[in-house]
């Protein structure tokens, strides 16, 4: 064997133990072990809360008319599902809005409402439901509503209202990773 095999050889055997010891390190030191959970950092009484922001085609909401003007859920329920969202439900609300929009949701929802006020250029009236299990918004059309946005809107529109949702209070995120 030549000296210049003999010396390679040595050098990949000592970087092959540097790596093997870096690694049992690592291992030894790894302090996200114990945070496997989502919510495992939430506060006692605290509802785990899902921000993250959707694709349109994951998001299901439930559209209806609080002004005078009959018919109005259902075309805004079409301008919906022609942006692929999921329509579940269409209908009229119990009693009139003044406001563009209303978004009501459960703590599922969280991120599918933030999305969804980008939709009405943070013109919508978020009401937050702890107590709500479903993950649809209910969006409720009022006297000021004109038309949705535009795509270019709404991306303006999310980014001015700073892209992630805020937690509702008594919430904790559970799905930090997504």
């Amino acid at each position: 064997m030549t000296f210049a095999r003999v010396r390679s050889l040595v050098v990949v055997g000592t970087l092959a133990a540097v790596a093997l010891v870096m690694i049992i390190i690592a291992l030894v030191r790894d302090t996200q072990s114990g945070n496997a959970s989502p919510g495992a950092k939430c506060k006692e009484g605290y509802v785990l809360a899902n921000i993250a922001l959707h694709e349109p085609k994951d998001v299901k909401i439930s559209v209806f008319n609080a002004t005078n003007r009959p018919g109005r859920a259902a075309s805004v329920a079409d301008d919906f599902r022609n942006r692929k969202f999921q329509v579940i439900k269409t209908g009229n609300a119990k009693s009139g809005v003044d406001d563009v929009a209303v978004l009501r949701y459960g703590p599922k929802a969280v991120g599918s409402a933030h999305l969804l006020r980008a939709y009405f250029l943070d013109q919508a009236t978020p009401q937050y439901d702890a107590k709500r299990k479903d993950d649809v918004v209910d969006v409720v059309i009022g006297n000021g509503f004109k038309q949705l946005a535009t795509s270019t809107e709404v991306n303006q529109s999310l980014v001015e209202l700073g892209g992630r949702p805020e937690l509702p209070p008594g919430t904790c995120a559970a799905d930090e990773g997504s």
